[in-house]
Formats: structure tokens, sequence, C-alpha cells
């Protein structure tokens, strides 16, 4: 009996010998097209959060000025109460030296009836002009305290929204240290490929960044702005960018349509929806086009198929072929 629980003992522990002894399989080394791939949902998924950020931006921006708006409203109320109360404390002290002397048997004290008849008219216009404070005081009052609280909730939302854009720009930031860290982790001449976005047998970028002036047939506000996006050509695409010197994609359009007088939102979402809808086979040069089910994207129409737009970071603005992406709608404005 102990000779076969020695047996069994060894040959139990023989086997946890060859398992712990079998060598781990390493996992598969990714491929450079599935590299790519991963950058390239991570970017789309840090622009995705870009224009929410602009979004919570924009809105942080427009409750400063609401909130700023109803502190100054609260200063000029408080100071009307300040001097409504002072006008009450002139009255109630000059009742306080009169030593509590009603005023109607004051009059009657004096000798002359003419006096005593002015005096009463004066004391029931006094009494009155009193009264009427004191009603405007507390009327004054009631919508201090409602301005009061009107501010309050306006800072607490601006608070909300400060918050929420920071934690917004941590998300985007957090995706473009991770598109980072998988570069970092490539050869040179692959991370080059990757970061042009022709890694894995891609196709060639189709791309033109040079700096070139418009010279198209468009005219008026239609010239304007695609002037103002030619010139924009080469500068590169940062996250929450308005110009001048680097945009992201509805930084771009915002300011390329405030070149030819028209003022846009500041998020792509926005755009489109302060638009007017046109079929894809009814573009014309200055249309807006929108991209991802999202509307997360967007850029300007050239005519001839061509689109010029701020694609993402580590590029730079540029003209492509208007269907290298998924159309998701156009705006005429």
């Amino acid at each position: 009996m102990a000779a076969r629980r020695l047996t069994a003992l060894t040959l139990t522990a023989g086997a946890a010998l060859l398992l712990t002894s079998t060598p781990a399989v390493a996992e598969p080394k990714p491929s450079l097209e599935q590299v790519q791939r991963q950058v390239d949902d991570l970017y789309e998924e840090a622009e995705a959060d870009t224009e929410l950020y602009n979004g919570l931006n924009e809105k942080q921006e427009q409750l400063q000025a609401t909130a700023g708006t109803l502190q100054q409203q609260v200063a000029t109320r408080q100071d009307q109460l300040n001097r409504l109360r002072e006008t009450l404390g002139a009255v109630a002290a000059e009742q306080y030296r009169s030593a509590g002397v009603d005023p109607t048997l004051r009059l009657m004290l004096t000798a002359d009836a003419t006096e005593y008849l002015d005096g009463a008219s004066l004391q029931d216009a006094a009494t009155a002009t009193q009264a009427d404070t004191l009603r405007l005081l507390t009327t004054q009052q009631k919508r201090f305290d409602q301005l009061r609280d009107e501010t309050a909730g306006r800072l607490a939302e601006l608070d909300q929204a400060r918050r929420a854009a920071a934690a917004k720009k941590q998300e985007v930031q957090a995706k473009l240290a991770k598109v980072q860290t998988v570069l970092n982790g490539l050869k040179a001449e692959d991370r080059a490929k990757v970061v042009a976005g022709t890694a894995g047998g891609a196709a060639a970028s189709r791309s033109v960044t040079a700096r070139l002036p418009y010279s198209g047939p468009a005219t008026g506000r239609v010239k304007d702005i695609l002037t103002f996006a030619h010139a924009q050509l080469g500068k590169p695409y940062v996250y929450g960018a308005a110009g001048p010197n680097s945009f992201d994609c509805s930084g771009l359009t915002l300011r390329a349509f405030a070149a030819g007088g028209i003022s846009l939102p500041r998020t792509s979402q926005a755009q489109y929806a302060a638009g007017k809808k046109i079929a894809r086979d009814q573009l014309q040069p200055g249309d807006l086009v929108f991209y991802y089910d999202d509307l997360h994207h967007v850029g300007i129409y050239l005519g001839n198929g061509r689109l010029l737009h701020a694609p993402r970071t580590g590029k730079t603005v540029e003209i492509v072929p208007y269907d290298v992406m998924p159309f998701a709608g156009a705006m005429r404005y």
C-alpha cells in the first residue's frame, strides 16, 4: 500500500514538473496591417471625443458669458436695494429723533391753521412715499433673490461643464498616448508607413497638402470660403484647435465659413444641424460633407470629387477624394 502511494506521488510530481516546464506559447506578433487598423481606430475614437470636447467647451463659454451677465445684474440689484434701505433708514432715524410723537399730534399743536393744513398734506405725502418705498424694496428683494438663485444655478452648470470638458480632454489625450505607445514599438520605417496610413499594403495616399491658391470657378462668399481653406493646406491637425496655425476638422470649417461671412456652430454635429440638407449627387463647391454615423468628421467639398479637410492627429490639412471615408450627409449654407 505504501509503495502504491509512493508511486502515485511520483507520477503526480512528474506530471506537475512536465506542466510547469512546458514553455509558454508567445502571443503572435500583430501584422503591420493590424497595427494600422488599431492606430486608425484609435485616431477615429480620439476625433469623435474631440468633437464632444469641442461641444462641452462651447457650452462652457456660453455659460461663462451668461453667468457674467447675471453677476453684473446681481450687483446692480444689490446697489438698488442698498439705496432703498438707506432711504427707509433715514425715515426711521427721523422717527426716532421725534421721540415717537405721533406726527398728526405734532401738527395739531401748531398755532397756524394754514401751516397745519400744509403740514398735514406733506405728512400724507411722506407716509405714502414711505409705503411706496417699502413696497418697492420688497419687490426688488424678491427679484434679487430670484436673480441670485439663477446665477448660482448657472455657476453650478458652468462648474459641471468645466469638469466634463476636462474629463473628455483626458480621454482624448489617453487615446493619443496609446497611439504613440503603439508607434514607439515599431521600427522607424514601419512607423512612417503607419503614420502615413499606407501600412499593410494600403494604397498610397492621394492627398494634396501643398499650400496653393484657390483657382476654381466659385465666386462671392463661396470663393472667400475656398480661398481661406486653400491657404490652410499643410497646417497641422490639433484637437480643439480653430486656427490660425492649427485646426481640427470643425475648427477649419468654422474659420473658413467665417471668412465667407457665415457663422457656424463649433462642432461637426451642430454644423450638420444648422444647414440645408442636400443629396450626395447635388454636391457643389463650398458644401460641407459629413462622415461616419455619429457625424464626427466634416470637410469642405471643392468639386470634381475632391474634399479639403483637417484629417487627424499626426497629419495636416489636405485635399483628398471625398469618398475616402464613410459618407453620412452633406449640408449647404
